[in-house]
């Protein structure tokens, strides 16, 4: 919850006398301008006519609404106002309801308080409430919905107070200092479990464990923690230091999973949520939410070379907890990651460590011959590669339009499989979930054939 605990009847830009008759002054309503103005103007008329009692009535319409201004800006109302985001990150297309809370921390009743929000236009209308009369030490709640089809941070706020007089004189605002951020995510689409088994090297669900006793004698024991199996207990320890042991037998390590996403801003065309530069980042967090799920290490590498891990040393993310901060990290990238001005990937193909990445998944725009040739160098240097193709002619072609045969395209599609990628061309609103099982199903084919398994 943030706090924005500027106080309501201080104003923020209050320099001198002056300055506060000018801000009275700027705050009458069109109704207190009209009363000032026929005062002014029966003043006038009693002066050149000589009518005393005209003189009075046009000195009361001309004093009403400078009195109340006065009042209103001299009002010292102590409140306190505080918003709060439910969830605080949410993907695009959902909604999002932020919460207001008025509190009255003066000894004094407010009057009529008129609350806005400044929100984007992105996110809807700018919400505005009516607050009646808040009782000494009072408080009130309202709440209002937000959405948006784009993903992106936006900013809301700051609140904004209305004070009014019970004539309808003058109205000022005043501003409170904090505001709150609304992080949209790009969607996730839940992708169903397919075999990832790897080769020997450990990666896929086929995991590398490395034994740390290599006979009873070489047992190093550790105390016993609330949820170790019974059966690992190590009786001799156990008997030797008072307290229960178990065998530390096995330490596993995580397989590992880079997602690679193309944004160069020449490898696509079109924009908007329902383009394919959009269908890639939101399947990259698919794909991320997906291997952290199934308890990969996992990073985010782009094209200019440019790579968002998780807490670990090593550039992947290590324990479950360290998973959880890393998605929030990569999801919160996504939510903001825009087109870059590279011209090539062999800035990503240099962070790539020869063999040691486990399995690649990419996410490509349109690819030249050049660029073509470095994706299928990368796949020397992973375990196993799934690569997604996104046709921009495909994507900006009209629907109406009947595609035609794309060579180059097929071409691309062809190298890469050569080079040991799975590679599927994406056409336009393409499911992923769909891909992602053709792609299990041709991967499985080829290992049939080769005499291997899944994607290694």
């Amino acid at each position: 919850m943030s706090t924005a605990g500027h106080p309501a009847g201080h104003p923020e830009a209050d320099r001198g006398d002056k300055g506060g008759v000018r801000t009275a002054l700027a705050g009458l309503t069109t109704r207190g301008r009209s009363f000032l103005a026929a005062g002014i103007a029966a003043a006038i008329c009693a002066y050149v006519l000589g009518q005393s009692d005209l003189l009075r009535v046009g000195l009361l319409l001309a004093v009403l609404p400078l009195v109340c201004a006065a009042v209103l800006y001299r009002t010292r109302y102590r409140v306190a106002g505080s918003r709060r985001l439910s969830p605080g990150r949410v993907p695009a297309g959902a909604e999002a309801r932020v919460h207001l809370r008025m509190d009255n921390v003066s000894r004094l009743p407010t009057g009529l308080l008129m609350l806005q929000d400044r929100v984007p236009y992105v996110l809807g209308p700018r919400p505005r409430f009516v607050l009646d009369r808040v009782e000494a030490g009072g408080r009130r709640e309202v709440s209002y919905r937000v959405r948006s089809d784009l993903r992106g941070r936006y900013p809301l706020g700051p609140l904004q107070l209305r004070l009014t007089d019970p004539f309808g004189m003058c109205e000022l605002t005043r501003s409170f200092s904090s505001y709150d951020t609304l992080t949209v995510i790009p969607q996730v689409e839940p992708l169903p479990p397919v075999r990832l088994a790897g080769e020997a090297k450990g990666y896929g669900d086929g995991r590398q464990r490395s034994v740390a006793l290599a006979g009873e004698d070489d047992v190093i024991p550790r105390g016993y923690r609330y949820g170790d199996d019974l059966r690992r207990v190590h009786w001799r320890s156990t008997a030797r230091y008072g307290e229960l042991m178990v065998r530390r037998e096995e330490q596993p390590q995580r397989s590992r999973c880079t997602v690679l996403l193309d944004t160069r801003g020449l490898a696509y065309r079109g924009a908007g949520p329902d383009s394919a530069f959009e269908w890639a980042v939101s399947g990259a967090a698919s794909v991320l939410v997906h291997m952290l799920e199934r308890g990969f290490s996992v990073r985010l590498l782009t094209d200019d070379g440019t790579s968002v891990p998780g807490e670990g040393a090593d550039g992947f993310a290590g324990s479950s907890q360290e998973s959880a901060d890393a998605a929030g990290l990569m999801m919160d990238t996504l939510a903001v990651i825009d087109h870059s001005d590279g011209d090539g990937l062999s800035r990503a193909y240099d962070l790539l460590r020869g063999g040691n990445e486990g399995l690649l998944v990419a996410f490509f725009g349109d690819l030249d011959e050049e660029q073509a040739a470095v994706a299928v160098r990368m796949r020397q240097r992973s375990g196993g590669a799934l690569a997604f193709v996104l046709d921009s002619d495909s994507w900006t072609r009209e629907p109406t339009e009947v595609p035609g045969p794309d060579r180059d395209s097929q071409e691309r599609l062809r190298m890469l499989r050569e080079a040991g990628w799975t590679a599927l061309g994406v056409p336009r609103g393409a499911a992923l979930g769909e891909l992602w099982r053709q792609a299990d199903r041709e991967r499985s084919g080829l290992a049939v054939a080769g005499g291997g398994e899944g994607w290694s």
